[in-house]
């Protein structure tokens, strides 16, 4: 399986996150992207390669121009506010306010942020740039015939919306990849988002189609972040009505029962009949992880990528979340693993 992946992806490195009412070191660090690259190459997985360049049209096929610029000015225009920090919001347009997009970079924040735990830096828009065309890249070599590829993305990508950030996501690469395999040609994507959190910004995208099923298994969103988005009766809109499935599940789920919501997720997207399958692979379902519920072990991990190689679909992977950092490695070359000996 090759391997795509981008250096410019420690062009971000933030020193800031809000949690917990503290600004604490992130979460999600560059050492992340790092020790998935060593695993890959010491379990000798398959080749890596750095991404081509596709230029703007795919991220302009599933996100606003405007809020593509905002993102190329943020940190400049923040800079040139006088602001010593990082990039955080803190004024949103709230419900019965007016959703109108202020002059004001401190207003422009908040108009396109969904959470403030992410703050904007240094080289934050060059590295999303570079993990959008990891995974397209990646789509890529599924187009010509690859029977799996891995987008190495960072940062991740599924919390961006057609014209949102937050959840340390800025583009949805995953949802990029989606779109450009369906304009090379596939009649239907299928997307299964297998990370912890609710992929609300893969959702939003695709909530009024019926080309592209999403599909995910994540925390309640009653007991855990993005919080208003990923319930089991957000099924799509308009033609996009059953071609959203959602399994939210319990704090403390194991991975029986994680194992059966993934059973149902499969069969949902075998029915659909896709001509190609986009994995948003989050392992911060891992038990070990600091900011999830879930408890699935390593092991797990090798055995459900097994599951999804069965499934006999060209398949993308794309890096999500997974904050045990020691262990990210493992389990995300796990998946990798058992999907390539299904």
């Amino acid at each position: 399986m090759i391997t795509v992946f981008s250096a410019d992806h420690l062009l971000r490195s933030p020193r800031t996150e809000l949690y917990g009412g503290e600004l604490v070191r992130p979460h999600e660090s560059p050492e992340r992207a790092q020790i998935v690259l060593e695993r890959v190459q010491t379990q000798r997985l398959g080749q890596v390669i750095a991404p081509a360049s596709f230029g703007a049209a795919p991220l302009l096929r599933v996100h606003d121009h405007e809020y593509i610029e905002f993102l190329k000015q943020a940190w400049s225009e923040w800079v040139a506010a006088g602001n010593r920090g990082e990039a955080i919001p803190d004024c949103w347009p709230a419900r019965r306010m007016t959703q109108r997009r202020p002059n004001s970079i401190t207003g422009k924040l908040g108009y396109y942020a969904m959470a403030s735990e992410t703050s904007i830096s240094h080289g934050t828009w060059e590295a999303a740039r570079a993990a959008a065309d990891v995974a397209l890249t990646g789509a890529s070599q599924i187009k010509e015939g690859a029977r799996a590829a891995f987008a190495l993305c960072r940062p991740p990508g599924h919390h961006a919306a057609h014209d949102l950030y937050g959840g340390y996501c800025f583009l949805n690469n995953a949802a990029i990849a989606a779109q450009y395999l369906r304009d090379a040609g596939a009649a239907r994507v299928a997307i299964l988002d297998v990370d912890f959190h609710h992929g609300n910004g893969t959702q939003d995208i695709f909530y009024a189609r019926e080309d592209v099923l999403y599909v995910s298994l994540h925390g309640d969103p009653a007991d855990a972040f993005p919080y208003f988005s990923g319930f089991a009766d957000e099924t799509g809109t308009g033609s996009g009505v059953g071609f959203t499935l959602n399994f939210p599940l319990p704090v403390g789920t194991e991975f029986k029962a994680w194992q059966d919501a993934l059973r149902a997720a499969l069969v949902r997207i075998a029915n659909f009949r896709a001509d190609a399958l986009v994995v948003s692979l989050g392992v911060d379902t891992f038990v070990e992880d600091p900011i999830s519920f879930f408890r699935l072990q390593t092991a797990d991990f090798f055995s459900y990528g097994r599951m999804i190689g069965a499934c006999a679909l060209p398949t993308l992977f794309v890096l999500e979340g997974g904050y045990a950092v020691g262990a990210i490695g493992v389990n995300v070359v796990n998946v990798l693993a058992g999907f390539e000996e299904a």
